[in-house]
């Protein structure tokens, strides 16, 4: 009898603890829908790029200046990049610059979702239920945790992988802070603002910051972008051709 009164009370607590949890993000400023890039009222189209962005001449430490020149000496002959092999912008550039491309936010009280149209990436943004750091998969977009500051929503991004190949190169060391908030701008219009911080002790000798401002679309959807599916047809009309010339050196003898 006793177990079974300390299981419900428990069980009510634990409903208690997800009621207040819900309420209190109800009162929060909802993030979901799609955002595109911000441009003034009046700007010309264009792929849209961060209002402040990260220095130019990265305050480099000599690491990171070795790594990165090693890394441009491969690719830049070619004309290679990693969006040409398929490979997504990672974290930080997916929120710099993600290629003028809009994104989409899909917020629930324990979890945001955030899915660039390009190149199809996903973040997680987990809110008070993240993983512990022994369970974190080093990744290109790393793994984001998130809290309410007010109205407020900041987010933590670690355990990301060493990269090079983006325009805000950095270690496996790397930790980004995100402080996001809505607003509306001098014509009204609903927009969403990113303030971005990355430390890294390993490939820079201070902090770089940057701000990027994103425009809400009143009933956007995302299309579809499939790197790979171009690849794929090439490759089919190159066995076609291959077979076809076969046919047609049979056919000749």
């Amino acid at each position: 009898m006793r177990s079974a009164v300390a299981a419900f009370v428990a069980f009510a607590a634990l409903g208690a603890a997800v009621a207040e949890a819900a309420d209190a993000a109800a009162s929060k400023p909802d993030f979901s829908g799609v955002w595109t890039v911000y441009r003034p009222p009046g700007a010309a189209p264009g792929p849209g790029r961060a209002e402040s962005a990260f220095p130019r001449d990265p305050p480099f430490t000599a690491e990171a200046r070795q790594k990165v020149a090693e890394y441009r000496s491969l690719v830049e002959p070619l004309g290679l990049t990693p969006g040409g092999a398929c490979v997504g912008y990672g974290m930080p550039s997916a929120m710099l610059s993600s290629g003028g491309y809009p994104m989409e936010w899909i917020q629930r009280p324990e979890q945001v979702t955030v899915i660039y149209e390009a190149h199809s990436e996903i973040r997680r943004i987990y809110i008070g239920n993240g993983p512990s750091e022994k369970d974190m998969i080093p990744s290109r977009d790393g793994t984001s945790l998130g809290r309410w500051e007010g109205n407020t929503l900041v987010v933590e991004t670690v355990a990301l992988k060493e990269a090079v190949d983006q325009n805000s190169a950095h270690s496996d060391k790397a930790k980004i802070v995100e402080r996001y908030t809505i607003g509306k701008d001098d014509a009204g219009r609903k927009v969403l603002t990113a303030e971005m911080t990355m430390t890294d002790p390993v490939f820079y000798t201070k902090p770089v910051s940057a701000t990027k401002r994103w425009l809400a679309v009143e009933g956007g959807r995302l299309l579809p972008y499939d790197c790979t599916e171009p690849q794929w047809e090439d490759q089919l009309d190159k066995l076609r051709q291959e077979q076809a010339a076969a046919k047609a050196k049979d056919a000749s003898k």
